[in-house]
């Protein structure tokens, strides 16, 4: 079938509750709602819908073309949604091609052989998947190719961006990146890109409904902020730090920690957090000692760094403002020794890199609140000792 956008919405409108949609699904459920009603987008139809989530494979794979006007063709391709199988598949990236990346390739082929010519784009994950399948499909595939589009899509792996694939497609990338981007600027990024100004502050940014339009177009800016640059680099180093087997270990290690939980989404982990806090921590204590160290070693790295930043502004976000006064005083002087010392204040807070943050972290994502003396006794442990298995009680 290939219903229209407005028939789509019609559809979604009577099966979707709109209350129990969290808040960037709620802004996508808008846009869908405006795109229907617009004469632009509303008689467009939609076809080929794919939507992949394999945890075995570690796979996390959607995509839908649209067809356009005069014989053109959109291929979209998916962000990262919120099953842990597509995030594992995104730390892959790090060191290997993965099943999503392969099959944007197969995809953007058997689009291709319709005759239509092609533009290809999505964000974050998506624009990843984009400049990957345009520069991997068949030359002939590639002559089809018009435009590609990423929105703060990740880079691609070295051997991609020196390959003859991307060589010829390179001049079609159409690279757009928010000020202090974070995402668009991991693994090797496209080289040419522009930057779009956003309502939002640091890796937050990567929310494209934060970026600004005026008369049709971005708003856009001559370079990235300061601060965008010095967390940019502080990734940069801390990955080149790493060889691809390091990297492995430390993405199977942490994988498997969370996989312990038994949770098929992200959501899982904090609407049930008491469970899954002692089936990670229970995993934590059976992993190889020289697993853990190297582990531990690795994330001291990465939150000693500039880069740590960049997640602290990700949790304090997600939780929230603190709780009466006594919690933002705990948390802030947490946080205080954190930044001192790269040393967090609990077990939680090790693997996060942010002090002070994971009874915030509960309560305002899993909506289920917990105070210093409701957590977990192993909370209460020192700063490596996630890893490491000891420590001292710091808040």
């Amino acid at each position: 079938q290939r219903p229209t956008v407005a028939q789509a919405w019609a559809y979604i409108r009577e099966h979707v509750d709109y209350e129990r949609l969290d808040t960037f699904q709620k802004k996508r459920y808008r846009l869908f709602e405006c795109c229907a009603g617009l004469k632009r987008y509303r008689d467009l139809p939609m076809h080929d819908y794919v939507n992949i989530i394999d945890g075995t494979l570690e796979m996390q794979f959607c995509a839908c073309t649209w067809d356009l006007s005069a014989g053109k063709s959109y291929i979209a391709f998916r962000r990262t949604d919120l099953t842990i199988a597509g995030w594992k598949e995104d730390l892959n990236m790090s060191f290997m091609t993965v099943p999503s990346q392969k099959e944007a390739v197969a995809y953007t082929e058997r689009m291709a052989r319709r005759g239509m010519a092609l533009r290809l784009g999505g964000h974050s994950k998506g624009g990843n998947l984009a400049v990957y399948a345009g520069a991997r499909v068949a030359p002939s595939v590639q002559e089809r190719i018009l435009r590609v589009y990423s929105f703060d899509g990740p880079g691609v792996d070295e051997e991609t961006l020196g390959c003859q694939g991307y060589e010829r497609i390179s001049a079609r990338i159409e690279s757009y990146i928010p000020q202090s981007s974070v995402v668009g600027m991991l693994l090797h990024y496209h080289p040419r890109y522009t930057v779009v100004r956003s309502t939002s502050l640091g890796i937050l940014q990567h929310d494209a409904m934060t970026w600004q339009v005026e008369n049709g177009d971005f708003v856009r800016q001559d370079d990235l902020d300061m601060s965008g640059k010095i967390t940019d680099e502080a990734i940069h180093t801390w990955l080149q730090g790493m060889d691809m087997d390091q990297r492995r270990e430390l993405v199977d290690t942490l994988y498997h920690v969370v996989d312990a939980s038994q949770a098929e989404l992200v959501t899982d982990l904090v609407d049930d957090w008491r469970d899954s806090a002692v089936k990670a921590l229970e995993a934590i204590r059976e992993l190889d000692p020289q697993a853990k160290a190297n582990v531990r070693r690795m994330l001291r790295s990465l939150f000693s760094s500039g880069a740590g930043g960049a997640v602290r502004t990700v949790l304090s976000h997600l939780a929230g403002p603190a709780s009466g006064r006594d919690s933002r005083r705990e948390c802030s002087a947490a946080n205080g020794r954190a930044f001192a010392s790269t040393r967090p204040c609990c077990e939680m807070d090790s693997l996060t890199g942010c002090g002070g943050l994971a009874p915030r972290l509960s309560e305002g994502v899993g909506k289920a609140r917990f105070r210093r003396s409701e957590r977990p006794a192993a909370f209460a442990a020192g700063p490596s000792s996630l890893f490491a298995g000891r420590g001292r009680s710091a808040c």
